[in-house]
């Protein structure tokens, strides 16, 4: 049986699964789904995360193609910035904001100010409170929809979304991390002042998943998930990577984080 790593890119306009091969890191297989979207004269663009857990799904059948592989690992890559808002039973609240969602600008203006102007902000994440961050998108759902801020007990973005629904695991990485306006990139931590700019008052702890590097094995595929895409069960999931990362590494880097994070493993 062919021995590949599967990795997975969830874009906004849909996602894509290739196979390649363990040994010589040839392509064996593509798959492909599309993602609707929707959007609004306003600046709104969001996706519903059940989008994405479909496409998935279609995009491993049309790689995979009735054939039999031994599946060696998983690594997804993502879209970034989006917000993911989850209940109590993991179960998204709303629609997910995106990375061009451009209704939270005054959001982001907002929290500049607040945290004391471009300069501190830059001290504190290396970033700025720009729209398309994950920040200013918190900050709009405590103001315009406190009835579904309130019932967010998690957030992440959404290739911590689809690493959720594989394996179980609550987490994210550094690189994705990086671009939510919420990260100092210096320390490699969740900033305090900004989380505490956005709300004084919520468990930042227990709302945000702890940050792990991108070669961690952060579980295994669940077995219901496995019988889903017609894989086995168990079968190593890395932590992954944002998109434009992972892009920087090249197409296929959520493979070659895949196939570094299960070599570590078995080191």
């Amino acid at each position: 049986m062919r021995r590949v790593f599967l990795g997975v890119d969830c874009g906004t306009q849909g996602t894509k699964v290739v196979l390649r091969d363990a040994t010589t890191g040839a392509v064996v297989a593509v798959g492909r789904a599309p993602h609707q979207l929707i959007t609004r004269p306003d600046g709104t663009s969001e996706q519903d995360p059940g989008w994405w857990i479909d496409a998935l799904r279609a995009a491993v059948r049309d790689a995979v193609g009735g054939e039999t592989f031994e599946v060696g690992g998983i690594g997804v890559s993502g879209q970034q910035h989006g917000l993911v808002c989850l209940d109590r039973a993991d179960l998204p609240i709303r629609a997910a904001k995106l990375w061009n969602d451009t209704t939270t600008a005054g959001e982001g203006v907002a929290l500049t100010e607040k945290l004391g102007g471009e300069g501190r902000v830059l001290e504190l994440t290396g970033n700025l409170l720009l729209a398309g961050y994950t920040a200013p998108k918190i900050a709009w759902l405590a103001t315009h929809e406190p009835d579904a801020y309130a019932r967010t007990v998690r957030m992440c973005l959404p290739h911590d979304y689809l690493n959720l629904w594989l394996t179980g695991e609550f987490v994210t990485e550094y690189g994705d991390a990086s671009g939510t306006a919420y990260f100092d990139v210096r320390a490699r931590r969740y900033s305090d002042a900004v989380l505490a700019a956005i709300d004084d008052r919520r468990d930042w702890k227990r709302t945000l998943p702890p940050i792990v590097e991108s070669l961690t094995v952060v579980g295994a595929l669940r077995r219901e998930v496995a019988e889903a895409l017609a894989l086995e069960a168990g079968i190593p999931v890395s932590a992954g990577g944002g998109d434009n990362m992972c892009a920087a590494i090249g197409g296929t880097s959520s493979l070659i984080i895949a196939g570094a994070a299960i070599t570590a493993q078995m080191m």
